[in-house]
């Protein structure tokens, strides 16, 4: 039950309050920008209150600060969650024992671990019977020479990943999942001399997934590791 006397007035419980605790006053923001608001109504327009906007620059840079302390730690965040995932996904890409169990890991795992809806490995080719492997695994496409680079839309560039949104993913690639792409990541793959080369192409339903504005380490390490792996299946 409460000790408080009735006959002490709101006034009076208000100040003892404060004064019994002073700093929960200095930490709510909302009170002090109440108290701050009435103090410059009680001095009249006529009276510029330089420490007053002063606090207020001040306020105003601790915010933009704070914001971007929580954009630095929220994208710190975010490259060691992809830095975590590319490593699962490199893992698991070394234990296939042979190309059917490695193209299965392609087909069955890699989208998942990628968290990705779809996944094709597109390896150029001169060869006829490309229908015939296809196959054997809903991930491996085949297709002619300068393919990659036509897709991938940088022919003769340097660049290994190609990040980008679309409206009209290629049914060549993605098959029936193609009118449901919005964003891909496209890897160049170097499978060696004498060799066509080839692409690894992720493709998302979220179109903020891969972006050109995004960065693409991650990716280009990955794509350096897959075209490794593609090596030793192709020798």
């Amino acid at each position: 039950m409460s000790s408080t006397n009735p006959s002490i007035s709101l006034e009076d419980q208000l100040r003892e309050a404060i004064l019994a605790k002073p700093d929960a006053v200095l930490e709510d923001q909302h009170l002090m920008n109440a108290l701050v608001a009435a103090n410059e109504r009680a001095m009249g327009s006529n009276v510029v209150d330089l420490r007053g906007i002063a606090m207020e620059r001040m306020a105003a840079r601790l915010d933009r600060l704070e914001d971007t302390h929580r954009s630095v730690i929220a994208a710190a965040y975010d490259n060691l969650a992809g830095t975590n995932l590319i490593h699962r996904a490199v893992l698991r890409l070394l234990e296939p024992q042979d190309f059917t169990a490695f193209l299965a890991c392609l087909e069955q795992d890699m989208p998942e671990i990628l968290r990705v809806d779809a996944l094709a490995l597109v390896l150029e080719t001169s060869q006829p019977g490309g229908a015939e492997v296809e196959r054997k695994s809903g991930s491996l496409k085949l297709a002619g020479p300068g393919f990659t680079e036509s897709y991938a839309g940088q022919p003769g560039s340097q660049r290994s990943v190609t990040l980008r949104q679309t409206q009209s993913a290629s049914p060549r690639v993605y098959g029936q999942k193609a009118e449901w792409i919005r964003s891909e990541a496209c890897l160049m793959l170097d499978l060696g001399e004498g060799r066509l080369p080839g692409m690894l192409v992720m493709g998302s339903e979220d179109p903020h997934q891969f972006s050109p504005m995004q960065g693409s380490d991650l990716l280009a390490f990955f794509g350096g590791v897959f075209e490794r792996s593609m090596r030793y299946w192709l020798s």
